[in-house]
C-alpha cells in the first residue's frame, strides 16, 4: 500500500511538470491569463500540501514564488523573459527540495541557491530580498489588509481505517495553528469497550475553533488529502473581504460563506474518480501472470490437438478467446501516450537555444500515440541526445540561416505514429543536413572502412551511431552527431528496435526510431534450423520466400537473392550459428529489415506465427548479441528469440569481409 507521503511526492512531481509546461506556454503567449492562473494553482497546492507532509522548506519557498504570480493575476506585474527564467530555475529548485524527502533540512548550498532565487524574485517584484526559513512559518503571514478577525468552527471525523493509511493528526493541527489561534477538543464517544477495541482503528474525532482571518479555501487546503473523512467547516461571524494572495482559484464548486453544511474538501468526497493511480510494479506483476497464462493456454492447445477431443477443443477455443481479450486489455492498461515524454523537451530546446544562441522551436505531432510504459520510460535518454545534436550540429547559426533564406528560428519536429506492431518516433530539423563526405572521411580515418570500399549513403549515416564518432571540428558541450548517439543505438537495441536516417543537404535531417509497441508479449514467426526452433519478431519480417535451388554466387563471394527486381543479400542461419550445413531439399528465406537494410535469413522451414512471451536469458547467455530472449512453446520446449538488428549488422560484417 502506498503511503500518503509517497502519494504526495508523486502528485507534487505532476504539479511541477504542469508548472514547467505552463511557464513555457507563458513565454510564447505572455498575455494568457489562464496560464497564469494554472501556474498559481499548481504553486498554491504545492505550498499547502507540502507543509502538511513535512516538506517545510518547500512550502516556505513556494510561498514567495506564489506571490510573484499573484501579482500577475492582479495586474500589478507583467510576464517578462526575466520572470520566466527565474521561474523555471525556481521550479528546478522545488524539484531538488522535493528530492530531500519530508522532515529534512536543506543543506547550506541548496538553501543558498534558494536565497539567490528569492532575491531575483524580490527584485522583479520591487521588494527587499527574502531568505528561506527552515519551516513553513512564511505561509502564515498575513496581508496588510487582514485587520478584521474571523472565527471558524471545524468538526473533523476521520475514517476508521485512517491510521492504516498513515494518518498523522498532529501535522494537521500544526498547519491549522499556523493560520491563527487554534482551540482543540478531542471527542472519544466512538471508543468501544476494551474487548472490542482494535488498535489499528481510529475512534477519535475532533472539534476545533480557529481564530484566523483566512478564506474557507485556506482551511480546506489543510484537509486536502483527507478525502474520506467527515469534515464540517462553519463560519462563526461575518468575514470582511480581504486581499489574500493565497485564495485558491481551482475550478471547483464554490461553497457560499453562509453555508453551514459539510465542507466539500474540494468536492473530492462525493466526486467519483475516473482514474486510479497504480504502482508500476503491480502492472509488471500482472503482465508476468498474463505471460504465464498465455504459455499455459498454448500447452493446453497442444494437448487438445493431441487428444483430438471435440469437447476439449471447444473449451480450448473459448479459453483462447478469453486469454486474447485479457491480453489486449492488460496491454492497453500499460499503454501511455508519448505526449508524456514529448512535453519534457520544450524545456530542453529552450535551454539549448539560449546556451548556443540558436533560436529554435519545438513542434510535436502524434502525441496521442500510445506505447508500453516500459518503452516510455526508456525514451527520454535517446531523444535528449537526438535533440541536442539536432540543435548543436544540425541547426545553423542565425547569420547562416539568414543568408540561406531560412527563418531565423529553427524548427525541431518531434513526431510519433503507429505502423503495425511498431511505433515510429521521429526527430527532424530544418538545419544543414548530414555531410556524407565528411562522415566517410572520418570513417576512413578511424579505420571503419577502407578508401576503396563502396558504402551506401544510408550505411554512412548509420555510422554516426558508433561510439565516439563525430565530424565536429571544435569541441563543445554539444559537439556533433557522434556525442551520445551511441547511447541512442544502445537503448534502441535493448528495446529490440531499429533506426532509420534520412538527410538532405541544406534542408535538414530526419532520424526515426522504430520500436515495438510492447516488450512483454509480441507476435513472432517460428522457424526451424537443423531441428532447433527460433523466433523472429514478426514486426521485423517483411516476407518469406522459397530459396531457389539455382541461386547464384557472385564473384565477390556475396550471396544474393533477386526478389521482384531487387537484390537482397542473405545468409544461412545454420552457417552463422555453427550448425552442420543443411541437407534440406527446400529451404525458406525470411526477409527482415533493420537500420534501413534488408537481409535474407535462410532457415530450413517456417513453422508459423505465435504469441511470444519474452523471457530474459540467464546471465551466461545475455552477452550473446544475436539473442533477444527466450520463450516457452506449447509443448514445453524452449525457443530462442533472435535479435534482428544484431543479425543484420553481423550479416553486413560477414558480407563485407567476404
Amino acid at each position: 500500500m502506498r503511503s500518503p507521503e509517497s502519494t504526495f511526492i508523486q502528485e507534487a512531481m505532476d504539479h511541477l511538470q504542469i508548472l514547467e509546461e505552463v511557464l513555457l506556454e507563458l513565454e510564447s503567449s505572455p498575455g494568457n491569463t489562464e496560464h497564469v492562473d494554472a501556474a498559481f494553482r499548481a504553486l498554491h497546492t504545492l505550498k499547502g500540501s507540502g507543509s502538511m507532509f513535512g516538506f517545510g522548506e518547500l512550502a516556505a519557498f513556494t510561498h514567495h514564488f506564489e506571490d510573484a504570480f499573484d501579482q500577475l493575476r492582479e495586474g500589478k506585474a507583467k510576464v517578462s523573459p526575466e520572470l520566466i527564467a527565474v521561474s523555471l530555475d525556481s521550479r528546478d529548485h522545488l524539484a531538488n527540495l522535493l528530492d530531500l524527502g519530508p522532515d529534512t533540512d536543506a543543506p547550506d548550498a541548496l538553501r543558498a541557491t534558494g536565497d539567490v532565487l528569492l532575491a531575483r524574485l524580490a527584485k522583479l517584484k520591487g521588494e527587499p530580498a527574502q531568505t528561506t526559513p527552515k519551516t513553513a512559518d512564511a505561509q502564515a503571514s498575513q496581508s496588510p489588509n487582514q485587520s478584521v478577525s474571523s472565527r471558524w468552527s471545524i468538526t473533523f471525523s476521520p475514517e476508521p481505517a485512517a491510521l492504516k493509511n498513515g494518518f498523522r493528526p498532529d501535522l494537521l493541527w500544526d498547519e491549522l495553528a499556523q493560520l491563527g489561534e487554534l482551540r482543540l477538543t478531542c471527542i472519544d464517544d466512538r471508543v468501544p469497550a476494551l474487548e472490542e477495541f482494535d488498535t489499528s482503528e481510529c475512534y477519535l474525532r475532533w472539534e476545533m475553533e480557529l481564530d484566523a482571518n483566512v478564506p474557507r479555501d485556506r482551511i480546506e487546503d489543510v484537509f486536502i488529502f483527507c478525502m474520506d473523512a467527515d469534515i464540517e467547516i462553519k463560519a462563526l461571524d461575518e468575514v470582511t473581504p480581504i486581499d489574500d494572495p493565497a485564495v485558491d482559484q481551482a475550478p471547483t464548486a464554490e461553497v457560499p460563506p453562509e453555508d453551514t453544511g459539510k465542507s466539500s474538501a474540494r468536492q473530492a468526497v462525493t466526486t467519483k474518480s475516473e482514474s486510479v493511480r497504480v504502482d508500476a510494479h503491480r502492472l509488471d506483476d500482472l503482465m508476468d501472470q498474463l505471460g504465464e497464462l498465455v504459455i499455459a493456454q498454448a500447452r493446453l492447445k497442444s494437448i487438445s490437438e493431441t487428444l483430438a477431443d471435440p469437447r476439449l477443443e471447444s473449451t480450448v477455443e473459448e479459453i483462447e478467446a478469453l486469454v486474447t481479450g485479457l491480453r489486449d486489455t492488460t496491454l492497453s492498461i500499460r499503454m501511455l501516450p508519448v505526449s508524456m515524454v514529448f512535453s519534457k523537451f520544450r524545456r530542453v530546446i529552450r535551454d539549448l537555444s539560449v546556451e548556443l544562441d540558436k533560436p529554435a522551436q519545438l513542434v510535436t505531432e502524434g502525441g496521442e500515440t500510445e506505447v508500453d510504459k516500459n518503452i516510455i520510460d526508456c525514451l527520454t535518454e535517446p531523444l535528449v541526445h537526438m535533440i541536442r545534436n539536432s540543435i548543436g550540429h544540425g541547426v545553423e547559426d542565425i547569420a547562416t540561416r539568414r543568408a540561406s533564406g531560412k527563418p531565423e528560428i529553427a524548427t525541431i519536429r518531434l513526431r510519433a505514429s503507429q505502423s503495425g506492431g511498431e511505433v515510429l518516433i521521429t526527430v527532424s530539423d530544418d538545419g544543414a543536413g548530414l555531410d556524407a563526405d565528411a562522415i566517410r572521411a572520418r570513417a576512413i580515418e578511424r579505420g571503419m572502412i577502407t578508401t576503396d570500399q563502396e558504402v551506401s549513403t544510408e550505411a554512412l549515416y548509420q555510422m554516426i551511431f558508433e561510439a565516439g564518432f563525430s565530424t565536429a571540428k571544435n569541441l563543445s558541450s554539444v559537439s556533433g552527431r557522434g556525442v551520445g548517439m551511441d547511447a541512442v543505438r544502445r537503448v534502441v537495441d535493448d528495446l529490440r528496435g531499429s533506426i532509420d536516417v534520412r538527410s538532405t543537404p541544406g534542408q535538414g535531417t530526419e532520424v526515426t526510431l522504430r520500436l515495438p509497441l510492447t516488450l512483454a508479449i509480441i507476435d513472432g514467426l517460428l522457424v526451424d534450423v537443423d531441428g532447433d526452433r527460433f523466433v523472429l519478431p514478426l514486426s521485423s519480417v517483411e516476407e518469406c520466400v522459397d530459396l531457389p535451388e539455382d541461386e547464384n554466387r557472385r564473384e565477390d563471394g556475396r550471396t544474393i537473392l533477386r526478389i521482384r527486381d531487387q537484390l537482397v543479400p542473405y545468409l544461412s542461419l545454420d552457417t552463422l550459428f555453427g550448425y552442420n550445413t543443411s541437407v534440406a531439399e527446400k529451404r525458406r528465406v525470411a526477409i527482415v529489415k533493420a537500420d534501413g537494410q534488408r537481409i535474407g535469413l535462410v532457415v530450413d522451414d517456417v513453422l508459423g506465427q505465435l504469441q511470444t512471451v519474452i523471457k530474459p536469458l540467464s546471465p551466461f547467455h545475455r552477452s550473446v548479441e544475436e539473442l533477444a530472449g527466450a520463450t516457452i512453446l506449447g509443448d514445453g520446449s524452449i525457443a530462442l528469440i533472435l535479435d534482428v538488428n544484431a543479425l543484420v549488422r553481423r550479416a553486413s560484417t560477414v558480407m563485407i569481409a567476404a
